[in-house]
This record gives C-alpha cells, sequence and structure tokens, in this order.
C-alpha cells in the first residue's frame, strides 16, 4: 500500500533528524554524554606568563566576577571578597608587589577568616578553601570567555595590604591576572600538559 504524501514527509524529517543526532554524536567524540563543551575549557585553560595591553571589557568582566559570587562556600557563609584592579594607579601599586606579567585586570581573592564556617573537630577554618573554589570559578569562567589568565601564589600578602589599603582586614590568598595573551609570548609552557595518569591520583576503595 502507497504511503501518503503527508507520510513520506514525515519519514524525510524523521530521516533528518536522525542525521542531525548522528552528526552531534560524531562530534562528542572524547567524553560520550550530553555536552563536552565544560571538559574543553578544562582542557584549554593554562597559565599565561605573558600579557598583551588589551583591555577587558566590562561585560566579560562582570561575567567573570557573577562566576565568583556564585561558587559555594562551607555553611554558604560566604567569607570570600574580591578586588578588582584595573586602574593605571592601583595596578602601579599592586606591581610593586608582583609585576603580575603585564595583565589590564588583576582580581585579588581574599577571606574574611572570622566569617568562615570552622570544623568543630579539629577547628579547621574553611576560609582558604572558599576562596580557592571562587578563584576556581573565576579562573574557568575567564577561560570559557576567551581570557587568558594567570593564578598568582608567589608573593607577600601583607605587601599587597601595604600598598592596597583597601584590602586590610583579610587573608589575601591569590591573585588573578586575566586579559588577553601577548603575541608569541603568552602561550602554555612545557608543563601545560603534564598530568598524573589517572590510575595514579583515584584509588577506588
Amino acid at each position: 500500500m502507497k504511503k501518503s504524501l503527508l507520510s513520506r514527509i514525515f519519514d524525510v524529517e524523521k530521516t533528518k533528524n536522525r542525521a542531525a543526532f548522528s552528526e552531534v554524536d560524531q562530534k562528542i567524540t572524547k567524553y560520550h554524554y550530553g555536552s563536552d563543551a565544560f571538559m574543553r575549557i578544562l582542557e584549554s585553560r593554562y597559565s599565561c606568563h605573558a600579557f598583551s595591553g588589551y583591555s577587558v571589557s566590562d561585560a566579560k568582566l562582570n561575567m567573570v566576577l557573577e562566576a565568583g559570587r556564585l561558587a559555594p562556600s562551607a555553611g554558604n557563609n560566604q567569607p570570600t571578597r574580591i578586588w578588582v584592579v584595573k586602574s593605571e594607579e592601583a595596578l602601579a601599586r599592586l606591581r610593586t608587589v608582583h609585576p603580575c606579567y603585564g595583565a589590564p585586570v588583576v582580581l585579588i581573592v581574599g577571606c574574611r577568616n572570622e566569617e568562615a564556617w570552622v570544623r568543630e573537630s579539629d577547628g579547621v577554618n574553611a576560609g582558604k578553601t572558599d576562596a580557592a573554589i571562587v578563584l576556581t570559578h573565576l579562573m574557568l569562567t575567564a577561560t570559557d570567555a576567551g581570557l587568558a589568565n594567570m593564578w598568582i601564589w608567589d608573593f607577600d600578602p601583607s605587601k599587597v595590604r601595604e600598598a592596597l589599603p583597601e584590602t586590610q582586614g583579610h587573608g589575601i590568598y591569590a591573585l588573578l591576572a586575566i586579559g588577553h595573551p601577548a603575541e608569541g609570548e603568552g602561550n602554555p609552557t612545557e608543563l601545560h600538559s603534564e598530568r598524573r595518569p589517572l590510575e595514579e591520583i583515584v584509588k577506588t576503595l
């Protein structure tokens, strides 16, 4: 029995849909689930050691900061604070502490330790962990926005507080330099792809 014109059109549409889904499946070649976009962000993020003079748009910066605000914290105490250093005067003061690889924007991530959750069993303050989570959100969102970044750890927090008195009274845990990589200089180093194998760092009990 011959199919009606409507049935034949419906069959063509089903074939097109199957082809579209097949194309999507072929693109997801590594992780085999709904979307591997986030994993690609994790893989592509690297430590940029030189930034160009191009500025960071307010739209991108606000998106990065909003990601930091959304980060979870122990007990939802939200003790972390972020200072956006982007004026020439503020950058000059901060660069007396660390050159920050010439980045046009540096985020100082600190914490009001007295506001952080404290584990009763051993008195461990969650402030540093909360700050690290915020930093991770900032760093990965910057990468997603097409911004190179560098998590800076080698500095003296007391000198940051001296250079920028606005940060007084806080634990200063890291600086995050963000911007656009300098041509030929801001590329990943040879260490970027060096990772221990999964079976070395993961143990199933």
